[in-house]
């Protein structure tokens, strides 16, 4: 299933979610030169989320005051630098065509400020979920899955008989359908498991090799549908 636009009409154009989609785009551009020069894995291990780095570096600042909060502040700013980061061609293309199709209504609503300060909030708070369910974890979070699971959760509250232009792909056929909103909240789920396809080399141990990712993406649509109803 492939969503390629709504029937919701906006009255401004969508400009912050062009930038995000733009700049999601050229990160994994750099992402790609960097694994063609075999700096990927190092890359991706400083700024990616490590649930034990970062709880580690909390419990050091806490019981010794040191120059922990150093480590404690730069993986602070991680968590907004790990939303722009992909580990696939599967996870950034499924994620910016949901961004594409959902994040202009939602930007339309919120307004441009608003609208960036939401979705980058969404995406730090859901690898925080991630990091309390599982704080020895050593891997890698990356990816834009919590802040588009919010926005995907802002859309279907403020929308939910919204209809989705799809294209169900039949080999070599293409054939255009109109699904209700409420569908997409199943199929985010179910595309997740199609996201290691395409996977870049980061070694040591790739990324996102967690059973809480889940955990993160479903908290974000909690954020984003509870967000759009207080708004209302």
């Amino acid at each position: 299933m492939i969503p390629i636009s709504d029937n919701i009409r906006c009255r401004t154009k969508p400009i912050i979610n062009y930038w995000l989609i733009g700049i999601n785009v050229a990160v994994f551009l750099w992402e790609l030169k960097l694994d063609f020069s075999g700096e990927l894995g190092y890359f991706v291990n400083s700024w990616g989320v490590i649930p034990a780095q970062i709880s580690g570096a909390i419990t050091n600042a806490l019981l010794y005051n040191n120059a922990a909060w150093i480590i404690v502040i730069w993986r602070t700013f991680s968590l907004f630098v790990a939303i722009f980061l992909h580990g696939s061609f599967s996870q950034i293309l499924g994620n910016l065509l949901f961004l594409w199709v959902f994040g202009k209504a939602v930007e339309n609503i919120l307004g441009h400020r608003r609208y960036l300060g939401f979705y980058l909030a969404a995406g730090a708070i859901a690898f925080c979920v991630q990091i309390l369910a599982e704080p020895s974890l050593t891997v890698p979070l990356i990816g834009s899955n919590g802040a588009i699971a919010a926005v995907l959760g802002a859309y279907i509250m403020k929308f939910p008989k919204a209809k989705i232009d799809t294209i169900l792909p039949l080999i070599i056929l293409y054939i255009p359908i109109e699904l209700p909103a409420f569908f997409y909240l199943f199929w985010w789920f179910v595309q997740q498991l199609f996201y290691g396809v395409g996977s870049l080399n980061i070694p040591p141990v790739g990324v996102n090799q967690s059973g809480v990712v889940f955990w993160g993406q479903l908290v974000g649509l909690f954020i984003g549908a509870g967000f759009m109803r207080l708004k209302r």
